[in-house]
């Protein structure tokens, strides 16, 4: 079975019911940054709590998160997003130039993902005090501690929703029972954990490209065990599950040129509103990492949607 090829017609502010706040918050990261028409092309630097500092080996520049914000301008970016003690220390210098998207909950990555919670590192009410536009959380689908996830992110959609600030999920599958059901990036979690990221009221999701992989097949539920799929019709399938949450695509670990870009326009075209690529900016060299921010403008420019 394969999936219908549907077109797909990302949501407009109106109906996605914006508050004024959150309005006039998107409309600065889609339309007053970046490619400015419509898409997101944003750069996240949360992955040294995420990771560790492992992922500064590739480019040792990276690590200095100065860098990145020369990055985020020089290379125009509609936003840049990080923890808080990143945005205190750094943002004040480029307030204005790059919005900020302050994630609000993190974990490190040295225990096992099989229980996985990310606690609270911040609040909605910093992300206020920074003057940033969005609020990131990560919510975890799928994880045994699932129930004090998703009242943690009630919590954060409340206080997103009393100040108008527009909350972007980081909705990525995780623990022993997933990974029994065919993977963290089969469809089913993905399309599972768009469709929770629209249902607990997140403005924007951010999600990994599903994969087909036919030797997990047999572990989907149905009807998921046999939905053969390209790139982008998984994507859209995605997509569509979001409803009325614009969808971002995660960039994941460093490939090549043309991987890269080809992931970027495959997003596009399933209906994404856009990308949020790190590691594969900023663990390249400077001209490189600007030389690649560029090419992405080149494929957002082809998906620009009217206001």
């Amino acid at each position: 079975m394969t999936i219908a090829a549907a077109p797909v017609t990302r949501p407009t502010f109106d109906e996605m019911n914006l508050s004024t706040g959150k309005r006039t918050r998107l409309h600065r990261l889609m339309y007053e940054h970046g490619p400015a028409n419509g898409t997101l092309m944003m750069l996240p630097i949360d992955q040294g709590l995420e990771h560790g500092p492992i992922d500064f080996f590739d480019n040792p520049d990276a690590i200095d998160t100065d860098w990145i914000y020369r990055l985020a301008v020089e290379g125009n970016f509609s936003g840049i997003a990080l923890h808080i003690g990143l945005a205190e220390k750094y943002q004040q210098k480029y307030a204005g130039r790059v919005p900020l998207l302050l994630k609000v909950n993190g974990k490190t990555n040295v225990p096992s993902d099989d229980d996985a919670f990310s606690p609270m590192t911040s609040s909605v009410e910093d992300a206020v005090r920074l003057g940033a536009d969005a609020v990131g959380y990560t919510l975890y689908v799928g994880s045994p501690a699932q129930d004090l996830d998703m009242a943690q992110c009630n919590d954060v959609r409340r206080e997103c929703d009393r100040y108008g600030m527009p909350l972007v999920v980081w909705a990525y599958p995780r623990g022993v029972a997933v990974k029994a059901k065919g993977g963290i990036d089969s469809l089913y979690a993905v399309d599972y954990a768009a469709r929770v990221a629209c249902e607990m009221g997140a403005n924007v999701v951010k999600l990994n490209e599903p994969v087909w992989k036919p030797d997990d097949a047999s572990k989907l539920p149905k009807p998921y065990d046999t939905l053969e799929f390209t790139d982008v019709e998984g994507l859209r399938k995605v997509v569509k599950s979001a409803g009325r949450t614009l969808v971002l695509v995660s960039g994941g670990s460093k490939m090549g040129d043309e991987a890269t870009i080809h992931k970027a326009r495959a997003a596009m075209e399933a209906g994404c509103v856009g990308l949020i690529f790190g590691r594969n900016m900023w663990q390249r060299k400077w001209d490189s990492a600007l030389s690649m921010a560029s090419q992405m403008h080149d494929v957002m420019n082809a998906y620009g949607q009217p206001q």
